[in-house]
């Protein structure tokens, strides 16, 4: 049988503590799987610290490419960018700080299938601090309740999807929404999900960028924005948005 071809890729936002060891056990799982592979790292202009890592990388492993953005795009601008440069059949991504265990990639690979278009993880059990743990439902089930996205748990950022759905779909958000953004375009445009469960783990170095004041006023009023546009506008433009097709996991 012929290798799986993926394209495997990390937005990194000053992961220095993490993004060495994920690159490590990235290679290991890809070659124990026999893929073919491509991995690439979106430097989306981290400091110092994070840099030299990723210098080392370079001359250690160079086969990772290092994508790098000169200023802070938002993590949307990372990922579209991780799209944008992936060459192979599938692309794989989860986050440079390593609260998803990039050796579970295999349980996405072993639901891959010919009538499979994107492979979702949803989280077994949440390991932050209660208040994030309360954020991120009430964010999941926001944006659930209005795109009618038909997943377990959209916030989940540990996926495989067949690169050919970005010849359909145009993602155009550089904020955090662009989860949301996705999500919803595939699965209007009638992509097959699959559903797996993975993991999650405490962050051992770093903080996240989403939970403060100032940016859950700006997803907020982004996410509103979005709904706009891609539901209530785009059934006043006369074009339903069809349900997406969702097999059981």
């Amino acid at each position: 049988m012929a290798k799986m071809s993926v394209s495997i890729f990390y937005p990194c936002y000053n992961d220095w503590g993490t993004i060495g060891s994920m690159v490590l056990l990235t290679i290991d799982t890809a070659e124990r799987l026999e893929l073919d592979y491509d991995l690439t790292i979106v430097d989306d202009g981290s400091r110092s610290k994070t840099l030299a890592v990723l210098d080392e990388i370079e001359k250690q492993f160079p086969r990772v490419r290092i994508i790098r953005h000169e200023k802070n795009r938002g993590y949307g601008g990372a990922l579209r960018t991780g799209f944008a440069s992936a060459t192979r059949d599938w692309i794989f991504y989860t986050d440079g700080d390593a609260q998803y265990d990039v050796r579970e990639l295999e349980l996405l690979v072993e639901k891959a299938g010919p009538g499979v278009d994107i492979v979702q993880g949803y989280t077994l059990q949440r390991h932050d601090p209660l208040h994030r743990i309360i954020i991120g439902r009430i964010y999941h089930w926001t944006v659930k309740v209005l795109f009618g996205i038909p997943v377990r748990d959209t916030d989940c950022d540990f996926r495989l999807i067949r690169r050919a759905v970005f010849d359909q779909i145009e993602l155009v958000h550089n904020s955090g929404i662009i989860c949301a953004e996705m999500m919803t375009k595939i699965s209007r445009a009638g992509f097959r999900f699959v559903e797996a469960p993975v993991h999650h783990y405490e962050r051992t170095y770093g903080k996240s960028q989403f939970f403060n004041f100032s940016r859950l006023v700006r997803t907020a009023i982004g996410l509103g924005k979005l709904w706009l546009t891609e539901v209530v506008f785009y059934r006043l433009r006369g074009r339903r948005a069809p349900d997406g097709k969702s097999a059981k996991p």
